[in-house]
């Protein structure tokens, strides 16, 4: 069945009935074998859209709150070829999403990292294996109150003087400054509060931020911690950390690029990697030039597969352009290179 649902789902991808996605030359056909070829195809879309709408079952996400918008929009789009199956996707966080699926409580876990030894070793203790599948790019946001126009852009430096384990009990900005032009930062921070808000340990934004921002820094100054500094306002639910950000107009935080982008009274700094500031867009994020982007993943229990054909359904869609593309896109994150749709999609065929 599984072929057949991946045809049905690359024909429900095109405009057209069936030969939508055709090159002009495959249209240079003659009639005769463009109807023939057209009968034999709808018969077999025709059997595969039985097969589909007749599946019942449920399916259990649970992970990232980063890549929760993408299960919930590819679970919507799935729900109009598949009403039986039921798909529950929940967001607690990356770490939070490894345990239930190590447990062997979900059948899908969202990851906005990939997973660690640690926790592939949970997995492994309790004889759960994985199939790890990348479905988009997203950059942390890194972003200030719409009213501070005091700050703009900010370096790795800067982040780790004001956010990092050695900034702990710094309550304004200011203090950040001499710290911040050790480490080759710009510095020259105002005299005001410093109100932090960002995501809990529980989340792979979490982990991301600190691997991208901090590590290397604090690994090379002997610092035990190589974390944010614990004295800020956490959350596990973006909303929170964004109403936060909006509440007070020397504010700092962070969280996934498609939280922030369309915020409201909010303002997202540049970042200077060191060839210069830039903006956090689609296209910087993909390209990797803006310096906080980050890859997106599910992870899959190949052992529930069997007995859940809605499972490998679901999968089966999600490995789809109209997913990887389409759905990514609507809720305002990155899609994968071509060459990289192709690899995961290729995981995915030959498991």
């Amino acid at each position: 069945m599984k072929r057949r649902l991946i045809n049905l789902f690359a024909l429900l991808a095109c405009t057209a009935v069936v030969f939508g996605c055709s090159s002009s030359e495959d249209s240079s056909s003659s009639s005769s074998e463009t109807a023939s070829a057209s009968a034999s195809a709808s018969a077999s879309a025709s059997e595969s859209v039985e097969e589909v709408e007749s599946l019942e079952g449920t399916v259990e996400i649970s992970g990232s709150s980063t890549v929760e918008p993408v299960s919930v929009r590819v679970a919507e789009l799935f729900e109009d070829v598949a009403p039986g199956v039921a798909v529950n996707v929940d967001g607690p966080g990356t770490g939070d999403g490894f345990e239930l699926f190590c447990n062997g409580e979900t059948d899908i876990s969202g990851a906005s990292r990939a997973i660690k030894d640690a926790e592939a070793e949970a997995c492994a203790a309790t004889g759960v294996e994985y199939i790890e599948l990348q479905v988009g790019i997203d950059g942390i946001g890194v972003m200030t109150n719409a009213n501070n126009d005091a700050v703009d852009c900010v370096s790795k430096g800067d982040l780790y003087a004001l956010v990092g384990p050695e900034s702990t009990g710094f309550d304004s900005w200011s203090d950040a400054n001499d710290l911040a032009v050790e480490l080759g930062g710009t510095g020259g921070f105002p005299d005001a509060p410093l109100d932090i808000f960002g995501p809990g340990a529980e989340s792979g934004t979490f982990d991301s931020f600190n691997e991208m921002t901090f590590k290397s820094i604090a690994k090379s100054r002997d610092q035990e911690s190589r974390e944010a500094r614990p004295d800020y306002v956490s959350s596990g639910d973006d909303n929170v950390i964004l109403t936060g950000i909006q509440g007070s107009d020397t504010s700092l935080g962070w969280v996934g690029f498609a939280f922030a982008a369309n915020a409201a009274d909010v303002k997202l700094l540049e970042m200077d990697g060191g060839d210069g500031c830039v903006a956090p867009t689609p296209a910087t994020i993909a390209s990797g030039e803006y310096p906080l982007s980050r890859p997106l993943f599910i992870y899959v229990n190949p052992a529930k597969l069997a007995d859940n054909p809605a499972l490998e359904a679901y999968v089966d869609f999600f490995m789809t352009e109209v997913s990887l593309q389409d759905a990514v896109t609507e809720v305002g994150y990155v899609p994968l290179a071509a060459a990289e749709m192709a690899a995961t999609q290729n995981t995915w065929s030959s498991r």
